[in-house]
């Protein structure tokens, strides 16, 4: 059986590829593999690496089957940290949807290319939760403060021309994704460019009035009715500006943990994998496309309940995993 990461040598550039069908979840094999290949591409001749994904998408999440589970070494956000440190300038090339896990696993990546149908969202609050491998410390420095709330609070993905327009990717693919992730790599190692790394930009927040993070807190309050993962969200990105990388991502993972073990997430996951049974088909092959499902989209904070596997499934991620 062929391992799901693998890298090879194209010139100066180092390709790691994930291969983890259906949907490249970030399972336990590609977590390994991704750091595997990145010390490959370090100790080779590479001047630049390109990060893709085979099939349909990009990583669109975690691995579900691990969810309540105690995390197994390397969790991600050891993964992501790692990528980050990489020596060498990191491209991520984004097609399909990058969500959660996955979207956090690319902005670890020093710059990131897209297609443009691509989606890219922090889907977690419609599960109870915030995302728990630095992406409540990477998005504000990316993005700003506000985009980055709005995109975690609301569940919502982006297109990849507005995720461009916000900061969050840095060019849109025309023709060949892998082709243009190359071609780019290339550029940055002819150029000796240093690696980006999201973790150490500067937050701004001039802008931001002296009571921005009550006022948002108090709205996103009446709207999610107390509802504890939109708060910690807001809890950590408040971290953000205060405190360095290191100390708002061990707040993300207090908080993370916490709202693993609280009642409202464990109904949102029961809902969830209900929901996936239920549309789950015998003997259908998993690599059936999604029928397109253009009356619902992913649900907001405000709407956490019912239609969770069916919103899942409207953003890429299919039901039948």
């Amino acid at each position: 059986m062929s391992q799901p990461v693998s890298m090879q040598l194209h010139g100066p550039i180092a390709v790691i590829s994930i291969n983890n069908p259906p949907v490249n979840a970030l399972s336990l094999s590609v977590r390994s593999g991704l750091i595997e290949a990145i010390e490959q591409a370090e100790n080779s001749a590479a001047k630049a690496v390109v990060m893709h994904c085979e099939g349909r998408t990009f990583c669109a999440g975690a691995d579900i089957r691990e969810f309540g589970k105690p995390p197994v070494d390397p969790w991600l956000p050891t993964v992501v940290d790692r990528i980050e440190a990489c020596k060498l300038p990191v491209v991520a090339a984004i097609h399909g949807t990058a969500l959660g896990g996955g979207l956090e696993t690319a902005i670890a990546c020093h710059f990131r290319i897209a297609t443009r149908d691509a989606k890219l969202g922090f889907p977690e609050v419609n599960l109870g939760l915030l995302p728990g491998a630095g992406g409540t410390q990477r998005a504000p420095r990316l993005m700003g403060v506000q985009a980055a709330l709005d995109l975690m609070v609301s569940g919502k993905p982006l297109s990849a021309p507005q995720a461009l327009a916000a900061g969050l990717v840095d060019r849109i693919a025309e023709g060949d994704l892998l082709q243009a992730a190359m071609d780019w790599a290339n550029e940055l190692a002819s150029e000796s460019t240093a690696p980006r790394r999201s973790s150490e930009l500067a937050i701004e927040t001039a802008e931001l009035p002296a009571d921005f993070f009550a006022q948002y807190r108090a709205a996103v309050h009446k709207k999610t009715r107390g509802l504890p993962a939109p708060q910690g969200i807001i809890d950590c990105v408040e971290k953000a500006t205060t405190a360095s990388y290191a100390d708002g991502c061990a707040l993300e993972r207090e908080l993370f943990q916490k709202l693993m073990n609280s009642s409202e997430s464990k109904g949102l996951r029961h809902v969830f994998f209900a929901e996936r049974e239920a549309a789950r088909v015998d003997d259908l092959d998993p690599e059936t496309a999604l029928r397109p499902i253009n009356s619902v989209g992913i649900i907001g904070a405000g709407t956490m309940g019912g239609g969770i596997a069916m919103s899942f499934a409207n953003a890429g991620i299919p039901v039948t995993l």
